[in-house]
């Protein structure tokens, strides 16, 4: 299957929104105690809020004709602190490939996409965070080259 990557155009957002609720509901699955159930007008609007701003993007992978995964991307810069340099950093905020679509290359060329833009763009680092109950999207991750660079950690009391 030929599979396109590209930035996503407004009218594409409500189907990104339908691959969006698929990853939601991994969320609300893994950490209900965490993530509201169902996929809220909030939740549905905030891709049209990342769409409309000057400091990040949608991309949309497609196969043939249909939208089969997504990215929303921040372009980040945090300045000095007392506890740090500068940083600028390439954020992918969300991502998720259509159930249908997996284990095609959908997700590896989405990644390919935001390194080319990443660099593009002048950033020499991509970001992203992962929830630890989501051992695919780790193993994924760590196969494309993501490290862990920081951990969070919880303790229940």
């Amino acid at each position: 299957m030929d599979i396109s990557v590209r930035y996503a155009e407004r009218s594409e957002l409500e189907e990104i929104n339908r691959l969006r609720a698929q990853v939601n509901d991994v969320h609300v699955n893994g950490r209900p105690d965490i993530f509201r159930a169902g996929f809220n007008e909030a939740l549905q609007n905030h891709v049209y809020d990342v769409f409309d701003s000057d400091d990040g993007d949608v991309i949309a992978a497609v196969c043939g004709s249909e939208i089969c995964g997504f990215a929303t991307v921040k372009y980040i810069i945090k300045p000095e602190s007392p506890y740090s340099l500068e940083r600028r950093f390439y954020q992918i905020e969300e991502f998720g490939v259509d159930e249908h679509h997996r284990r095609i290359g959908v997700a590896t060329a989405l990644v390919d996409f935001c390194k080319n833009e990443a660099r593009a763009k002048g950033f020499d680092r991509i970001e992203l965070d992962y929830w630890a109950f989501n051992e695919g999207a780790e193993k994924f991750y760590e196969s494309v080259g993501f490290r862990v660079y920081r951990k969070y950690t919880e303790m229940f009391v």
